[in-house]
């Protein structure tokens, strides 16, 4: 916050000018995390972690499961960094917990 007072030819105090300066905050960035097609995970456990992970009703995981099946990559959410560093890492040791090689990655938007 800056305070500004001007005078007057004379040098008297007239004027009182305070000024308010707001920082301008900026949005995070923001980051998709993808899941990747393999030929081993089954489908079901793909559909188990869009449940889990990313809140979707058994609708929306398998319509994100199949499209990641016939694309070969599916978006399951779009979160800040460290958010979707999370969702990430969460779904990769869970995968590898139930010995799946299914494939979470994030990339910026």
């Amino acid at each position: 916050m800056s305070n500004e007072t001007r005078r007057s030819d004379d040098g008297d105090n007239d004027i009182g000018v305070v000024t308010k300066t707001r920082p301008k905050t900026k949005r995070p960035n923001l980051y998709r995390v993808l899941l990747l097609n393999d030929d081993y995970t089954p489908m079901e456990f793909v559909v188990h972690v869009l449940e889990r992970f990313f809140n979707k009703n058994r609708e929306e995981a398998t319509q994100i499961m199949l499209h990641v099946h016939q694309h070969g990559v599916g978006e399951c959410g779009v979160f800040t960094y460290e958010v979707a560093e999370t969702k990430v890492t969460q779904v990769m040791d869970f995968a590898r917990k139930h010995q799946h090689p299914l494939q979470c990655v994030m990339e910026r938007k």
